[in-house]
């Protein structure tokens, strides 16, 4: 034994020794390895001075666009979001109203983002609750413990949020429960939420060894006061309300009639969310024709993990355009910082010529993007349009954005085929646009993921 343990030691020291810190000898090395050129001097000077974007801008692709579509959903009115995480949300609600406006062909028609947001906020905080009374036996230090009480809510989300809530709450125009300062700008309000939860959560865990009717009672106290926090800041939800739809002049189109949120949603919407629809992920670092579902990602306790069917992306493809052209409007998430040109709308690779700043070659493929969390699902918009050549493929595609209409095209990003290869990642489509193959996957045992898993990512 003591043999062993000299030999470990001595292994130890011998590590130690190899690795190498930076020296005085190495910084000499790189300054003589990297002596700037006249032209590197003059990208110095420009970097000193201006966003890496700007300069490097490729200035070849600056020609002008072709934004003609082969096949397009209609749309009216773009939403904005402003300085909040709920991109998911107003995804998930212009997708419902596109459906609603086009068959009781109104000239425009918002639906409120805040009415559910509140619940949103509400369950998630009885969902960060109820895991820390479950996991309340686990130490401080335990993997899960510590991921909830870093994320014990956001304003991000995904499309099975908006399907659960949907489902258990209904919806409401906007105008029976308008965005106000707070939905506009959640950080701050989220910030103070969490606060509460996080005190609340250690509070639930030094009661630990309380009966479960005791924590539950515990934290129904919680709740009532995260419920009273959310009135203050977003406003009582609307339970009643009178409406009809009006024409462009703003005439009724028929008599005012009284609604819950479930009815209006039954009446104008009516369709199964929860089981109608299918998540397809386009996930290379990991195995295709594969169902996944990760741990917490929900927004309800009684709600469901965000499960997807990961999938080659000419199948996935195959299903929008599909979609598209049966004119239905389809949830949609990408990483949609990645080379976008902010000024035109426009997501295309040879948008920036970033190694030629540098001098450096970025060569990491989609998969290891992934696995080193250099690129993800971090916004959700609204697929909308692709364009089609001769022989049917696609050559680019269109979301309606819920940055406000000024924002990219006319409220629009477009991108290219080569980028949505590459930084595309979720797709929601009804299920009668996948084909028997895709059904047939989908319905086999998802192998579950942690919550810490690099494809947890709330779209905001």
């Amino acid at each position: 034994m003591k043999k062993t343990i000299i030999t470990l030691t001595l292994s130890a020291v011998a590590s130690i020794a190899t690795a190498q810190s930076i020296t005085d000898d190495m910084l000499q090395s790189f300054a003589k390895e990297n002596i700037l050129t006249g032209q590197e001097r003059v990208i110095r000077n420009a970097l000193s001075s201006g966003s890496v974007a700007s300069i490097a801008l490729n200035q070849d692709n600056q020609t002008e666009r072709n934004t003609y579509f082969s096949n397009s959903v209609p749309s009216k009115g773009i939403t904005d979001q402003k300085s909040s995480g709920r991109c998911w949300l107003f995804t998930g609600m212009n997708v419902l109203r596109a459906k609603i406006i086009n068959e009781q062909k109104l000239n425009s028609l918002e639906l409120s983002q805040n009415y559910l947001f509140f619940y949103d906020q509400l369950e998630k905080s009885n969902l960060f609750l109820q895991a820390i009374i479950d996991t309340r036996k686990k130490p401080m230090d335990d993997q899960t413990v510590t991921w909830l009480f870093q994320n014990p809510l956001s304003d991000g989300g995904t499309f099975t949020g908006v399907a659960d809530l949907v489902a258990k709450y209904g919806v409401v125009p906007s105008g029976v429960m308008p965005d106000n300062y707070t939905a506009k700008n959640t950080s701050q309000f989220t910030t103070f939420l969490k606060r509460k939860l996080r005190e609340d959560a250690l509070l639930l865990r030094e009661n630990s060894k309380a009966t479960d009717k005791a924590l539950q009672a515990q934290k129904k106290e919680y709740l009532s006061e995260i419920y009273k926090m959310l009135v203050l800041g977003l406003g009582a939800p609307v339970t009643e309300f009178t409406w009809a739809p009006k024409d462009a002049n703003g005439k009724y189109l028929s008599e005012p009639k009284k609604y819950t949120p479930q009815s209006f949603y039954a009446e104008f919407i009516g369709q199964d969310l929860q089981n109608d629809y299918i998540m397809l992920m386009n996930d290379p670092s990991r195995e295709y024709w594969k169902t996944y579902e990760i741990q917490y990602d929900r927004h309800t306790y009684d709600g469901h993990n965000w499960l997807y069917l990961n999938l080659p992306m000419d199948e996935i493809k195959e299903a929008a355009i599909a979609s598209i052209k049966d004119s239905t409007m389809m949830y949609f998430s990408c990483d949609v910082s990645k080379f976008l040109d902010r000024s035109t709308g426009i997501s295309d690779l040879n948008n920036y010529n970033y190694e030629d700043i540098f001098g450096v070659k970025f060569g990491m493929d989609k998969a290891k993007r992934i696995k080193s969390f250099d690129s993800g699902s971090t916004h959700a918009m609204t697929l909308k349009a692709v364009d089609l050549d001769a022989n049917g493929k696609p050559t680019k595609w269109e979301v309606e954005n819920s940055w406000g209409a000024s924002y990219g095209f006319q409220g629009h990003i477009i991108m290219t085929d080569e980028w949505f290869d590459n930084y595309m990642f979720r797709l929601v489509v009804n299920k009668k646009y996948a084909n028997e193959k895709i059904l047939k996957a989908a319905q086999q045992k998802p192998t579950l993921l942690p919550c810490w898993d690099p494809m947890f990512s709330c779209e905001e």
